[in-house]
């Protein structure tokens, strides 16, 4: 059995976290890869140290007028992982790192350098603390000259370096272009970082440690006590994901996926919950129809109406070339024989509404325009759909039940999702009344 392990940085920010990190890890021999992120907040009104690095660089950049907010805050820093090596009992000095950090950040050399030392420094500190072998992410981890990650280079290279290295701690986030600069990716980034070590031990299990116990089915902001996920398919992961949950990086999935490694969400302040497992696919009969709900809010439509649109070759075309001419990305795009709904994001279409509306005039001279705004869209997802009639006709009641008002609702060929549109102002009550119909009738 091989593992990848990958702790978030609430499950780093402090010694004490460290020391649950080091007794999770300690607890089963097959946890031989370790990928820590920078250390996060200690408390709510805390600063994770990414941030701190950020605005640490961001006096460097100012020079001498902000000589002494940078040396400052640049200490602030340093002692940050000073208390964690020292709670630790650890004979490490980072003294040599930060004189590095202080050359390079005067220097200029890059946001991406700044921020990628919080996992860097960790991870010097986490391989001490377990006594593994470090390796740095830019040796191994492998960008192009545009900033784009190279997954062949970087296959190729880390499967090679890993094959006789029995224990590691490789930092999360970052890698390096082919000069040697420092890239990062986005935020949460770590998580990515953790799935191409796993494709590339060919690991058995990717564990990604966070500071909840999994996926919930809906947002625990908008449902009080919403049941967990213990299974959940890739498909699924990728559908919620897009609409706004966000326990897992997306881009996390694509790796593991090709090699049918699952992932383990777990809890590092609850070792003993079991998490989420995400795979490939599952004959697992789920315990409700739906897996699960999500959704984002401030979105418009463009509803355009036309006699014998369906008869009229490139229409649709036509019409979506509009949008991106504007540079408009669209999200959903129901339709009727002589009508078609697009679904986009508000800010994006608000600053070229009138070229997008005097465009569509002249690609299709429609019948009809109608445009409207502070829209939502929510998502429900679930494998059980499949197997199950009438789900789309329990979501028309429960709305109805609870007043809402159904602007669009279209079912993907899958029957995996369905998406519904709403008003803004009826999103809670929405969610509320779907995980009612759904869950709270079940239990």
């Amino acid at each position: 059995m091989k593992k990848v392990v990958k702790f978030g940085g609430s499950s780093l920010a402090s010694a004490e976290q460290f020391k649950k990190v080091g007794s999770i890890i300690r607890k089963e021999e097959s946890r031989r890869y370790v990928i820590p992120s920078a250390p996060g907040k200690r408390t709510p009104d805390d600063t994770k140290v990414t941030d701190m690095l950020y605005s640490c660089y961001g006096q460097a950049i100012l020079g001498e007028d902000a000589e002494r907010d940078f040396e400052e805050q640049l200490e602030a820093i340093k002692e940050r992982y000073n208390s964690i090596i020292r709670g630790l009992n650890l004979d490490l000095s980072l003294d040599e790192e930060f004189k590095t950090i202080r050359t390079n950040f005067s220097k200029k050399i890059g946001r991406d350098y700044a921020a990628s030392r919080g996992e860097y420094l960790n991870g010097i500190i986490m391989a001490a603390y377990l006594g593994y072998e470090f390796i740095d992410a830019a040796e191994v981890i492998v960008f192009d000259e545009n900033g784009n990650f190279d997954g062949d280079k970087t296959h190729k290279i880390l499967s090679e370096r890993l094959e006789n290295t029995e224990r590691a701690v490789i930092p999360g986030f970052y890698g390096a272009k082919p000069d040697g600069s420092i890239q990062t990716f986005s935020r949460g980034g770590s998580d990515i970082t953790g799935s191409i070590v796993a494709k590339a031990v060919h690991a058995d299990m990717y564990e990604n440690w966070t500071d909840v116990s999994g996926f919930l089915i809906a947002d625990p902001r908008i449902i009080k006590n919403p049941k967990p996920i213990d299974v959940i398919t890739y498909r699924e992961l990728r559908e919620l994901s897009y609409m706004g949950a966000t326990v897992l990086h997306e881009d996390a999935i694509f790796p593991v996926r090709k090699e049918g490694i699952p992932i383990n969400i777990r809890n590092t302040n609850a070792p003993e919950d079991k998490g989420t497992l995400i795979v490939e696919d599952t004959c697992r009969k789920p315990r409700f129809t739906i897996t699960g709900i999500a959704g984002k809010k401030d979105f418009a439509s463009i509803t355009i109406e036309k006699a014998m649109m369906n008869s009229e070759v490139g229409f649709c075309r036509k019409v979506l070339e509009v949008f991106e001419n504007n540079n408009i990305s669209i999200e959903h795009m129901p339709s009727g024989i002589d009508t078609m709904t697009i679904f986009v994001h508000r800010d994006e279409f608000e600053e070229k509404e009138q070229d997008v509306i005097a465009g569509i005039h002249r690609a299709v001279e429609p019948d009809f325009l109608e445009l409207e705004s502070d829209l939502a869209l929510i998502a429900v997802v679930g494998r059980g759909m499949r197997a199950t009639r009438g789900t789309s006709g329990r979501i028309f009641a429960a709305l109805a039940h609870a007043n809402v008002n159904v602007k669009m609702i279209d079912q993907g060929s899958s029957e995996l999702n369905i998406i519904i549109g709403v008003r803004s102002h009826d999103f809670d009550a929405a969610i509320n009344a779907i995980y009612d119909i759904f869950v709270k009738t079940m239990i």
